[in-house]
């Protein structure tokens, strides 16, 4: 399945989180801080607002965007206003 953001609309694929320590400790999902880095995987149509591209690795808002699952892997759709920055 394939998704075209919309409009102003970017989607995302998250950093995967550590699922345990350098010590070897597993991690619950509750028990690590939600990351906010991911890489662009799709841009929307509203070109001229948006200044990321496909591939960019970014920084985006906390509580920002939509959480969506494309095949077994959880994406995010978030407007471009919710980008920070861009990753270098």
């Amino acid at each position: 399945m394939g998704i075209k953001p919309l409009k102003d609309r970017v989607l995302l694929k998250p950093f995967k989180q550590p699922e345990k320590t350098s010590g070897g400790i597993f991690l619950p999902e509750s028990a690590t801080e939600k990351q906010q880095q991911a890489i662009v995987v799709a841009v929307g149509t509203e070109k001229k607002n948006i200044h990321v591209k496909v591939g960019d690795k970014v920084l985006y808002e906390k509580f920002g965007g939509t959480e969506i699952e494309i095949g077994t892997e959880k994406h995010l759709l978030v407007k471009s206003a919710d980008i920070l920055a861009i990753i270098t």
